[in-house]
């Protein structure tokens, strides 16, 4: 290329410009151009990343399918993985770019929704009572996708969206058209979903909708949704499934910065920011992080399952990333990854798809999730000529709720009740515990990788820790202590080979006198081992912290589950030994149990949710090991 703007000029020449991308990165005052060659490869690991020289490097398009990477249920639409791989990049100056863009509006035809929204509505029913009501997670998104038809060239088309989306669109973190030749990507993605920089790892979790029609939103509604239940939780679920996601990127886990609210031009949204300090290839820390949870749900493995179930179609490169990797200076790899949402995919027949999401929890509405599914695609409908813009800003700085002494306020207050180890900053060794140096546990995994924040909070106390999946066979000898993990699904099942095989595990723990500890979906299957009857409940404790009774003590803590044990007195006779309850007083359900050498706690001191969870950990740890340093040491009680 001779010119800066060589790939606008073919476009408006009816010329084909060959591969390229336009981004404009939040706040930039520039867009960068990447274009080059584009190369389909399989796997993530073969994504390409040349140490030849600094800078950018490779711009790929992962699609959702890629999942299938981590051994998780998809239905396969056999999308690519395309690589761009840049070997010109260029920063254009913004004014310069909107003023070679098409300014023209964009005409479609046969726009329509695929699902319904009466459709859609059924299967936020269903998912609500046969998956979250059932056990099988927290929260899951099911998405749509409305599918219309372009009149003209199909790149015009986007390169026009383009521009009304860097003029009227706010708050995205990345803006961007891409151009593969097989396919073009038009969007303005307001989340991180994960970068690398100078061995920083970062993501952002993004969740909580609000919703306003006018130029700027109604201060009071919007102190209400902050207010919100639903909107809190389920911004503190999304969270505690990105710390699981940052407790195997990143050495000591994350560290919980935030919440801020991002305010785009049609809603805005509530954040936090994770940072932790890794040294895994960035093409690992991709891998690892298939997908954010606000994108698919949690526990991650079964969320997959339950999309497909409900979906039944392929979601394309919904929820999945663009991923920019290169090099910086020094020659350390870098990564900056924004997920594919509020994006449209247009093909070079004309064919448009604008795919959107909803996220369910236990309280959503039918009414609710389909009025957010159009409130997200909103801004890029907008852009594509299939909604109306925004409604335009008075001239001068534009309104920023979140600089209100009011809203931050509020905000902040949503840490008051989160557990301390997830938002200071750690030191190594500070929690450790006398006693511990040298002892070590095995954790087994029931399918919920909040094993790895488990595994993190255990090794701050002073335990060496493994971890290892329900299916995998191995001794369990060698270890001090071993953890039945927590999972989804019916604890009653006992014909499913996971609950048969951590059941097993139990007994065999058990039987053999060795110390034992079982959280959640463990707690249940040890707790139907000693003969306590297991019950679904009648709501779902899905993302729910409560202040319970542990042991004389009351802990706030933090729960995901849809069944408990139950048990009309505080201390039982069982095959293994007498064993102290701690009990709800309104209805039996047991938090809590220990015995000889076993204890079981029904809700996840790990969890962001469980503000005396390490705590209730170091005590239980005295327990368990019967070390007499342990019973009462006075760090357990800074949580």
């Amino acid at each position: 290329m001779t010119r800066p703007h060589d790939p606008l000029a073919a476009v408006a020449a009816g010329r084909d410009p060959g591969p390229f991308a336009l981004v404009r990165r939040e706040g930039a005052d520039h867009v960068d151009l990447f274009a080059g060659p584009v190369r389909t490869v399989d796997r993530l690991a073969e994504i390409p990343l040349p140490d030849d020289a600094p800078g950018p490097r490779t711009l790929a398009l992962v699609p959702y399918r890629q999942i299938a990477e981590r051994g998780f249920a998809c239905v396969d639409d056999g999308l690519p993985l395309e690589c761009l791989l840049i070997s010109e990049h260029r920063r254009l100056p913004l004014d310069e770019v909107l003023a070679a863009l098409p300014d023209a509006p964009v005409v479609t035809r046969d726009a329509a929704f695929d699902v319904s929204d009466a459709g859609y509505a059924d299967t936020v029913g269903r998912v609500l009572t046969d998956e979250i009501g059932r056990g099988e997670g927290a929260n899951f998104v099911i998405h749509r996708t409305l599918r219309a038809t372009v009149q003209g060239p199909p790149l015009v088309a986007a390169l026009a969206a383009l521009r009304r989306l860097l003029l009227r669109e706010r708050g995205a973190y990345w803006t961007f058209v891409v151009h593969t030749g097989t396919r073009i990507l038009v969007g303005a993605s307001p989340e991180r979903h994960v970068s690398v920089d100078d061995g920083l790892v970062m993501m952002n979790p993004i969740s909580g909708t609000f919703r306003h029609t006018g130029a700027a939103a109604d201060r009071e509604e919007l102190l209400r949704f902050l207010d919100d239940p639903k909107e809190v939780e389920e911004l503190y679920m999304v969270l505690d499934e990105e710390l699981k996601m940052m407790a195997t990127v990143a050495e000591h886990g994350g560290q919980v910065v935030g919440p801020y609210l991002k305010e785009m031009a049609h809603l805005a949204h509530t954040e936090y920011l994770l940072a932790g300090r890794g040294s895994l290839d960035v093409r690992e820390v991709l891998r690892e992080t298939m997908f954010a949870p606000t994108v698919t749900g949690s526990p991650m493995e079964n969320a997959c399952r339950v999309i497909a179930r409900h979906e039944r179609t392929g979601r394309r490169y919904y929820a999945g990333v663009l991923a920019l990797l290169g090099r910086d200076e020094q020659g350390r790899q870098t990564l900056d990854a924004p997920i594919l949402i509020r994006t449209a995919e247009l093909s070079p027949a004309g064919e448009l798809r604008v795919p959107v999401g909803a996220t369910l929890v236990r309280h959503s509405t039918a009414a609710g999730e389909v009025a957010e599914t159009h409130a997200k695609a909103a801004g890029v409908l907008a852009a594509l000529g299939l909604g109306p813009d925004a409604p335009a800003r008075d001239a001068g700085p534009a309104l920023r709720y979140a600089d209100d002494p009011e809203v931050r306020a509020a905000l902040a207050a949503r840490n008051t009740p989160l557990a301390r180890f997830w938002l200071d900053q750690r030191v190594a060794g500070s929690s450790a515990l006398p006693g511990l140096a040298g002892r070590s546990a095995l954790i087994v995994d029931g399918e919920d990788t909040f094993t790895g924040m488990l595994a993190h909070q255990l090794g701050a106390l002073g335990l060496a820790v493994t971890r290892r999946d329900w299916h995998r066979a191995g001794p369990v000898d060698g270890f001090d202590l071993v953890v039945a993990g927590p999972g989804p699904g019916d604890p009653n099942d006992l014909a499913e080979p996971k609950m048969a095989s951590m059941r097993a595990l139990l007994a065999g723990l058990l039987a053999a006198g060795r110390p034992t500890l079982a959280v959640c979906l463990g707690h249940q299957l040890l707790a139907g081992l000693l003969g306590l009857p297991l019950h679904r409940r009648d709501a779902p404790y899905q993302g729910l912290p409560r202040d319970v009774p542990v042991f004389g003590a009351t802990r706030r803590v933090g729960f995901y589950s849809s069944f408990t044990a139950r048990a009309d007195a505080d201390r039982v006779a069982t095959g293994y030994g007498p064993v102290e309850l701690s009990r709800d007083p309104a209805d039996g359900a047991v938090h809590a149990l220990r015995g000889p050498g076993f204890a079981g706690v029904q809700f996840h001191p790990e969890s962001v949710l469980s503000r005396d969870g390490m705590a209730v950990l170091a005590d239980l740890l005295g327990h368990l090991l019967a070390h007499p340093a342990l019973t009462g040491h006075g760090p357990a009680d800074r949580g």
